[in-house]
C-alpha cells in the first residue's frame, strides 16, 4: 500500500475573524503550523493571537489589506508557508489569486482555477449547469445592457423576477421586482452595488420562484475523480438574501429528493473538474421541484451543521485534498446522524431595523455544554469594527432530532451574554420559539412575511411572566439579605429583611412574598393572572452573577440578569425587560411619575448607523415625495438607501458624500 502524501508543514490563512480561528483550530489538530494575516484594525484580533505567526498586510480597508493578493503571497514567502486557506469571502473565490499562488509555487486549499472561473460567473454557471443536466431557473442568461432591455426580458419571463449581479454573492447585488417601476429603481442600485462590491457591473435576470426554500448540497471532491455529497442544509431563513438560521438536514426533503439533488450536485462538480469542498445551492418549490441557483467554490459559513451530522471535519478534508490525498470514504459511507442548527450572532439592533452596531465587547460570555458549539473570532474587550462583517459568532447546537436541536438552540441563546454592542439574539430567540419555525414551514420569505413591519419588542411576548417576576423577587431578597448583614456588622444589631415586595414589570404591578428555602426561594404571588400557591425557585446562583441557571415552578430556566439601582434588567426567551422590585408604597408613587416626552425628529434625516455617506440625492429648496431617495450610506459592507418618510421640502444638507457618519448625525433638515 502506498504511503499517504505528507501534509503541509505550515499554512497561511488569508482571512480574519471566526473563519480564520476555525481553520487554525483544525490545522493545529493536524500538527500544522499556522500564519495569520491582519490589517491595522485587526492588530489585536483573536486569530492573530491564536496563530503561530502573524503578518501585517496593510490599512483597515479590505481593499488595501485582505483583498491584496500580492501582499498575502509576500507574507507566504516571508514565513515559508506552503499553502493558503482562503476561508470564505475576500479572495476565497478569486481565480486571479489562485493563479498567482500557483505561479508562486504555493498550494491553494480550494478548487482549481477552472472551477472558480466557471462557477464564479452566475451567467456562465447556469449555462454549464444546463449542459450537465442540472435543473435551472427559467431566465435570461445574458448580461443586461440597460433598463430597457431588463424591462423587455422581465415582461417575457413574467413578474416577479430577480435581478442578480453576475459576480455576486453573500446576499449582495440581488433585488426582487414585481413591477416595471420596481425594476427601474432596482436596476440602477443593483448595477451600482455589483460594481462597488465585486468590480463587475454585469447584471442578469431570472424568474423569482414564489414561496421557495433555499436548500444546498455540500460536495467534496479529490484530485483522483472521486466526488461525494454530504447531505443538505436548509438555509431558508434569510433577511435581505443573507442567511440567518441554517440547519441540517432539511425538514422538507425526502430521501428521493435528497438523492436526486445530490446526484445533480455531483454531476455539476464533475462537469467542471471540481476539487475540494464546495456547495451547490438550489431553490426548491412547494412541490419539491428544485432548481440550480449557484455554486459556491469555497467553504460555507454554515459548514458546521454538516460537520455535526456527518462527523467529518470539512477543513481537514480540504487540507488533505490540497495535499494530494484521496478521499478516505465513498458515498455509501456517508451517514447523516441527528440534527444540527446554526444561528448567526450579529452586531446589529433588530429593534432599529437591524442597523449595524459597532464598539467594544465589554462583556462576552458564550454558552457552553453538551451539544453546543461556538465558532467565533472575538473576545471580551475586543472591538467590533465598522470595516468588516458584523458577525460576532456562529452558535451551533446538536440534538438527536430537530425538536431537541431547536430546544438546545433556544437555551443556548438564553445563555449567550454579550454587552457593549447591540446584537440580534432577541430576534434569533423569537425565531426559535415561533410556531411556524418549530413546525418546519419555512421559505425564503419567512422573515418578511412574519415581520412585515420590522421586528418589534411586541413580537416576543413572554410566554410566562411569572418566571421573570419570581426570579427578580428572589434575587432582590438575596441582595437585601446581604445588605442587612453588612448593616448589622456596622451597627451591632441584625436588621430584619422584609419578604413582601411589588415587582413592576412593564405596566404591571405584581405583589409577591418571597422566603428563603432549601436550594433557593419560595415565591407566593398576590395578583390575578399569576400562579396560585407557592412557586419554587431553585438555583445555585450567587451574588453578582450575570447568569441565572435553575428552575422556576419545575421549569428549567436560563436567564440573564443585570442589576440596576432598583431591580434588574432581565433577558429570557428573546424578551428584554426591566423588573423593578420595591415596597408597596414606592410602587404607588412610581405609578404617578410623569412620562418623558420623546424628542421630535420629524424634520431631520438622521444617520441610523455609523458608516460612509456615499451620496446625497437632494439639495436645499428641493421638494421631495414620500419614498424618494435622499441619501445612501455604506456600512458593514452593505448599501443602505435612506428615503423620505413623507412629502416635504429640503431646508439644508448637513453632510457631504465621503463623510464618515456617526449614529444619529444629521444629514438633511426639512422645512
Amino acid at each position: 500500500m502506498a504511503a499517504k502524501k505528507k501534509l503541509f508543514n505550515k499554512i497561511l490563512i488569508a482571512n480574519r475573524g471566526e473563519i480564520a480561528c476555525r481553520v487554525i483550530r483544525t490545522a493545529k489538530a493536524l500538527g500544522i503550523q499556522t500564519v495569520a494575516v491582519y490589517s491595522d484594525a485587526d492588530r489585536d484580533a483573536l486569530h492573530v493571537e491564536q496563530a503561530d505567526e502573524a503578518v501585517n498586510i496593510g490599512p483597515a480597508p479590505s481593499a488595501q489589506s485582505y483583498l491584496c493578493a500580492d501582499k498575502i503571497i509576500a507574507a507566504c514567502k516571508a514565513t515559508k508557508a506552503q499553502a493558503v486557506h482562503p476561508g470564505y469571502g475576500f479572495l476565497s473565490e478569486n481565480a486571479g489569486f489562485a493563479k498567482k499562488l500557483k505561479r508562486a509555487g504555493i498550494a491553494f486549499i480550494g478548487p482549481n482555477v477552472r472551477a472558480i472561473e466557471a462557477m464564479g460567473d452566475k451567467i456562465e454557471s447556469k449555462k454549464l449547469a444546463e449542459k450537465a443536466g442540472v435543473n435551472v431557473v427559467p431566465g435570461h442568461t445574458k448580461a443586461l445592457k440597460d433598463y430597457a432591455e431588463a424591462k423587455k426580458v422581465a415582461k417575457m419571463i413574467g413578474y416577479p423576477v430577480m435581478l442578480k449581479a453576475s459576480a455576486g454573492g453573500g446576499g449582495k447585488g440581488m433585488r426582487v421586482c414585481a413591477s416595471d417601476e420596481e425594476l427601474k429603481d432596482a436596476f440602477v442600485s443593483t448595477v451600482r452595488e455589483a460594481k462597488s462590491s465585486f468590480g463587475d457591473d454585469r447584471v442578469f435576470i431570472e424568474k423569482f420562484i414564489k414561496n421557495p426554500r433555499h436548500i444546498e448540497i455540500q460536495v467534496l471532491a479529490d484530485g483522483f475523480g472521486n466526488t461525494v455529497y454530504l447531505g443538505e442544509r436548509e438555509c431558508s431563513i434569510q433577511r435581505r438574501h443573507q442567511k440567518v438560521i441554517e440547519e441540517a438536514p432539511s425538514p422538507f426533503l425526502d430521501e428521493t429528493t435528497r438523492a436526486a439533488m445530490g446526484a445533480q450536485a455531483v454531476a455539476l462538480a464533475q462537469a467542471v473538474g471540481y476539487v475540494s469542498a464546495g456547495t451547490v445551492e438550489f431553490i426548491v418549490d412547494t412541490e419539491r421541484n428544485f432548481y440550480f441557483l449557484e455554486m459556491n467554490t469555497r467553504l460555507q459559513v454554515e459548514h458546521p451543521v454538516t460537520e455535526l451530522i456527518t462527523g467529518l471535519d470539512l477543513v481537514e478534508q480540504m487540507i488533505r485534498i490540497a495535499a494530494g490525498e484521496k478521499l478516505s470514504f465513498k458515498q455509501a459511507d456517508v451517514k447523516l446522524n441527528g440534527w444540527a442548527v446554526e444561528a448567526r450572532i450579529y452586531a446589529e439592533d433588530p429593534l432599529r431595523g437591524f442597523l449595524p452596531s459597532i464598539g467594544r465587547l465589554t462583556r462576552y460570555r458564550p454558552p457552553q455544554g453538551e451539544g453546543v458549539r461556538v465558532d467565533t473570532g472575538v473576545y471580551e474587550g475586543g472591538e467590533i469594527s465598522m470595516h468588516y462583517d458584523p458577525m460576532i459568532a456562529k452558535l451551533v447546537t446538536y440534538g438527536a432530532d430537530r425538536s431537541l436541536a431547536v430546544q438546545a438552540m433556544a437555551r443556548a441563546l438564553d445563555g449567550f451574554y454579550i454587552r457593549g454592542v447591540q446584537h440580534n439574539i432577541s430576534f434569533l430567540s423569537a425565531l426559535m420559539n415561533h410556531t411556524r419555525f418549530i413546525e418546519g414551514r419555512l421559505s425564503t420569505g419567512f422573515i418578511a412575511e412574519e415581520y412585515p413591519d420590522g421586528f418589534h419588542a411586541s413580537d416576543i411576548p413572554h410566554d410566562d411572566p411569572s418566571v421573570l417576576v419570581a426570579v427578580a423577587a428572589s434575587l432582590h431578597l438575596a441582595y437585601q439579605t446581604r445588605a442587612a448583614k453588612i448593616s448589622g456588622q456596622v451597627n451591632g444589631h441584625e436588621h430584619r429583611v422584609a419578604g413582601a415586595w411589588t415587582v413592576l414589570l412593564g405596566n404591571r404591578a405584581v405583589p409577591v412574598t418571597v422566603c428563603p428555602a432549601q436550594g433557593g426561594y419560595d415565591v407566593t404571588f398576590h395578583a390575578k393572572g399569576f400562579p396560585k400557591g407557592v412557586v419554587e425557585v431553585r438555583t445555585d446562583w450567587g451574588l453578582g452573577d450575570c447568569m441565572f441557571y435553575g428552575s422556576v415552578g419545575g421549569r428549567a430556566v436560563t436567564l440573564q440578569t443585570d442589576r440596576l439601582a432598583v431591580g434588574f434588567a432581565l433577558r429570557h426567551a428573546g424578551v428584554e425587560v426591566v423588573a423593578r422590585v420595591v415596597d408597596a408604597r414606592a410602587a404607588e408613587l412610581m405609578a404617578l411619575m410623569p412620562k418623558k416626552r420623546v424628542a421630535d425628529t420629524s424634520k431631520l434625516l438622521l444617520s441610523p448607523m455609523p458608516g460612509l455617506l456615499l451620496s446625497v440625492a437632494v439639495k436645499p429648496g428641493q421638494e421631495v415625495k414620500a419614498g424618494e431617495e435622499l441619501a445612501v450610506i455604506e456600512a458593514m459592507k452593505m448599501e443602505n438607501v435612506l428615503r423620505a418618510a413623507q412629502d416635504g421640502m429640503i431646508a439644508d444638507v448637513k453632510a457631504q458624500p465621503g463623510d464618515s457618519l456617526a449614529v444619529d448625525q444629521v444629514i438633511v433638515t426639512f422645512q
